[in-house]
This record gives C-alpha cells, sequence and structure tokens, in this order.
C-alpha cells in the first residue's frame, strides 16, 4: 500500500491504517528502537507506543514523508525509554553511546529545556547536516538519528568502521563550530 493510502486512512480513522503501517513499517521502526534500546522486549513496547502516537497525531499532522514520520516517532520514544531504564540502571545500547557522543556539541539540558530553543537547535543541525558533504552527512545521520552502529554504517558505506569514527568525529567538531558560529552554543 502506498504511504499517502496510509495516511489517508489514519485521516478517516480507519484502524487498518495501523495493521498496513506495522506490514510496512514495522521492521525498520523495530530496528531503529533497537539500535538504541539493545532491548527485544523494550523494542518492541516502544513499536506498540510508535502506532498509538501515530494514530494520536494523524490528524492533525499530514506527514510528508511517513517512513521519516515514524522513524522521528520511534527514536524519541526510544531515547524516552532509554532515560528511563538508565535511571533503573539496566544496560544501554547505542542510545546512550550515541547521547554522549554528541554531547560535547550540544548545549546543556538546562539551554535546551524551553521547546522554542530546542526547535532552533534541531533547525540549526538541519541546516547544518544540509551543508556537509552527502556521505559525511549521511554517516552522521544513520549514527545520530537513526542510532545504527558503527559498524553498520561502515558496511552499508563499504568503508572500514576506523573511518566512520573519523568522519563522525570531523562532522562533530564542524557541528561544534557551526553552533557556536549561530551562537547556539558557548565556546
Amino acid at each position: 500500500m502506498e504511504d499517502r493510502d496510509i495516511i489517508e486512512l489514519y485521516w478517516q480513522r480507519d484502524e487498518s491504517a495501523i495493521r498496513e503501517t506495522q506490514t510496512k513499517y514495522g521492521a525498520y521502526c523495530y530496528a531503529v528502537a533497537e539500535n538504541i534500546l539493545n532491548s527485544p522486549r523494550d523494542s518492541e513496547e516502544c513499536l506498540s507506543d510508535t502506532w498509538l502516537r501515530a494514530w494520536d497525531s494523524m490528524p492533525p499532522q499530514r506527514p510528508g514523508v511517513l517512513r521519516l514520520f515514524l522513524a522521528r516517532i520511534t527514536r524519541n520514544l526510544s531515547i524516552n525509554r532509554l532515560e528511563a531504564l538508565s535511571a533503573q540502571k539496566r544496560g544501554p545500547g547505542q542510545g546512550a553511546l550515541v547521547l554522549e557522543e554528541l554531547a560535547e556539541c550540544l548545549p546543556g539540558s538546562e539551554d535546551t529545556a524551553a521547546r522554542y530553543e530546542a526547535r532552533e537547535l534541531g533547525e540549526a543541525v538541519r541546516r547544518f547536516v544540509r551543508r556537509v558533504p552527502e556521505r559525511d552527512g549521511n554517516i552522521f545521520v544513520r549514527r545520530y538519528f537513526f542510532g545504527d552502529p558503527v559498524s553498520a554504517i561502515a558496511r552499508r558505506y563499504r568503508i572500514s568502521e576506523n573511518s566512520v569514527m573519523v568522519s563522525l568525529s570531523r562532522t562533530r567538531s564542524r557541528l561544534r563550530a557551526y553552533l557556536v558560529k549561530e551562537e547556539l552554543l558557548d565556546e
């Protein structure tokens, strides 16, 4: 089924929208959750929450790209679950490592507490990713949006894990400089 047809089912409040979404994007969203949580049980719970959040979001939202809309929901739910699990001292998956890697170029949580500032920061990161060389941007997005392990990124782009780590390090450094220039991060 085409994405526009699935979205239309949501807008008609037809419950088959969830079944169609699970069929088409279940494995994809599960992989996003699993990359962050590293727990099949928690990933399955995030998937259930993703379908509920999609149901609650459409309408009023009409996503342009359903796959990315669902990935964003899954990623956010997974990160929230990871934070809750970390508070309980359970073993994290890629999510904690991903967040730790990015910590050096993001303002502290007290600076991003306000939605406006968080939105502004998100837009700045999107602008930055569009400006870097395509492969570096893709590697950055695979790691920090989808939470892919370095080894999977290396296989995907047929490069060494070291090359991926160097690319990520350089891109993070450029992101940090960009955010300082945009006055979203203190030097």
